[in-house]
């Protein structure tokens, strides 16, 4: 990590907390976040922060709320910005994770379309991701996903993040 940071240091313990099988508890603990950070706060949290809050909600609309909103914030973000938190990270190395979210969440709600339309952005970015176990999980859920649209399945991933 390049620089210590309150608001991360929050975030990733109610990540964990829910991680943990405090669900309600983690929920409550970014939503109160999110209010601090307000939806014109810094991208960096706000994508963050989103991200992770979506998967706390079994509800794919719900999550979808969420997850639209880190789709957002990431495209306000800058290199630069996330360079502060990490030094190797890039913006452009979120992108297949936030289309895989929201592929899942318009999939599950049955719109098809929308999800595929998702997988090809995520296609997109995929070249961002590393050669590591990382990397390897979500190219292994977008497999998945595309297979589920494919199927016409709205049904939940058994290996989808969440609670």
């Amino acid at each position: 990590m390049t620089t210590s940071d309150r608001t991360m240091d929050a975030i990733t313990a109610a990540v964990t907390r829910g991680r943990e099988g405090d669900t309600a508890a983690a929920r409550s603990a970014l939503l109160g976040l999110w209010a601090e950070i307000t939806p014109t706060g810094d991208p960096f949290h706000r994508c963050t922060l989103a991200h992770y809050l979506a998967d706390l909600h079994d509800d794919p609309a719900q999550a979808l709320v969420w997850d639209v909103r880190a789709l957002d914030a990431a495209d306000a973000l800058t290199n630069d910005r996330v360079r502060e938190h990490h030094a190797g990270l890039a913006v452009r190395g979120f992108y297949p994770s936030l289309h895989l979210n929201l592929a899942d969440n318009f999939r599950r709600l049955g719109s098809f379309d929308a999800a595929r339309a998702h997988l090809d952005a995520a296609a997109e970015y995929v070249d961002a991701l590393g050669d590591d176990p990382y990397g390897a999980m979500i190219r292994t859920a977008l497999d998945e996903i595309a297979a589920d649209v494919r199927g016409g399945s709205t049904a939940r991933r058994a290996s989808a993040p969440g609670s």
